[in-house]
């Protein structure tokens, strides 16, 4: 009897553990000059993150509540609860501040699915004020491939990608398929009023054409964008339908390839003509991909040197399958990465040595989003056990 209660008491226990997140190993780093720790715990399958300043986090739930941290404090009730769907990769997904507006990108239903661009004031506290829906993309008929991430441009745009849900249109490379409808591609928009931006690489007669807003197509499934402190320039990272995970620098007007490749073309069997080809398009190889999947997420620029001189505006990318950070050093001219070992001159990570090479942390929980904080140190959002982790000396 002692026995049977000893072992019920155990599973209680363990259960009570799994439900506060401490069964959760700790992250570790290969530097042994710096640390890392959990900052603040508690946050239901969290997906992005947003500095305010520095005492203010705003983090978003997947099942639609953006959570206030202050002053290191996970605060009780949301700020803004929206209604979303959270089938399979729907839900809340992205936030970016543009001057003194947020944006959130949330699938929602109304009439019929969408993803819904949101904008508010931020007002001091903060809070969050004056909701408007800014912009809606295409949801359907996939469940997966959302998109859903959000970053302001170095000229104060908004940039967004959404997923191709399994469309089989131009955007898709399918020559023969329906024009562009904002599916698989990254969009440049005026943060004020939506329209897009001027400088956009493609123009079109009819003001209400999708194109107008691309930045990129050819987009299969993205968790990640990222720009550059250096030069400005834009990067996303994109998940293969079972290999060939991928890390991009986004030129305007890039095709990323799919659905007719993933990695590098020259191991899909095609040729650049045959993809769909909008007048100044370019197409090029991802700067790395993963032969095996690894599942890839948020790609972040650390914007500052308080981590050590040489991780100074260096590239920090996620993973969701096996809860690794990777950190990948830029060339000189910020459009390759160096690499150590010389396996990787091929763009492409193929066994387990060369993906040890590229690794800089593990042991998180599925990472959704990398922030530079305002301290300058680097934060990391675990999806599985709810924690922002930091990352400093």
């Amino acid at each position: 009897m002692k026995k049977l209660f000893a072992i019920s008491l155990l599973i209680f226990t363990i259960a009570i553990m799994l439900q506060n997140n401490l069964l959760y190993a700790e992250p570790s780093l290969k530097d042994p000059n710096l640390k890392v720790e959990a900052f603040v715990s508690g946050i239901a399958s969290p997906t992005s993150m947003l500095f305010v300043d520095e005492n203010n986090i705003l983090v978003l739930e997947k099942d639609g509540n953006v959570r206030l941290v202050s002053n290191g404090m996970l605060q009780s009730q949301p700020l803004v609860s929206l209604s979303v769907d959270i089938k399979n990769e729907r839900g809340l997904l992205g936030i970016e501040k543009v001057g003194e507006n947020v944006f959130l990108y949330a699938t929602v239903k109304d009439g019929h699915l969408v993803n819904r661009i949101y904008k508010y004031t931020l007002a001091p506290g903060p809070e969050l004020t004056n909701e408007q829906g800014f912009m809606d993309l295409p949801a359907t008929p996939g469940t997966n491939h959302q998109g859903g991430k959000l970053v302001a441009s170095n000229d104060g745009y908004l940039y967004s990608v959404t997923g191709e849900l399994q469309r089989n249109g131009k955007d898709q490379n399918i020559i023969n398929g329906p024009d562009p409808d904002f599916s698989g591609a990254i969009l440049k928009t005026n943060a004020n009023d939506g329209s897009p931006a001027p400088n956009n690489p493609f123009k079109s007669d009819n003001s209400n054409d999708p194109v107008n807003w691309y930045q990129a197509y050819g987009i299969r499934n993205s968790f990640g964008l990222g720009i550059d402190p250096v030069d400005g320039a834009l990067w996303d990272t994109e998940n293969g339908e079972k290999a060939f995970d991928e890390i991009n620098l986004v030129s305007p007007g890039f095709n990323s390839g799919w659905k007719l490749t993933m990695g590098p073309i020259s191991e899909s069997g095609i040729s650049q003509d045959d993809l769909v080809n909008f007048p100044d398009s370019n197409y090029k190889d991802p700067i790395l991909s993963f032969r095996n999947s690894i599942g890839i997420t948020d790609i972040e620029f650390l914007n500052s040197d308080k981590l050590g001189t040489e991780y100074a505006n260096n590239a920090f990318v996620g993973d969701f399958s096996y809860g690794n950070l990777y950190r990948f050093e830029l060339n000189e001219e910020r459009v390759d990465f160096k690499f150590d070992d010389p396996g990787l001159e091929d763009r492409v990570v193929d066994n387990s040595k060369e993906l040890d090479s590229v690794i800089f942390g593990e042991g998180f929980s599925g990472i959704t989003d990398i922030n530079t904080g305002p301290d300058g140190l680097l934060y990391v959002l675990s999806f599985e056990d709810g924690t922002i982790y930091r990352i400093s000396k």
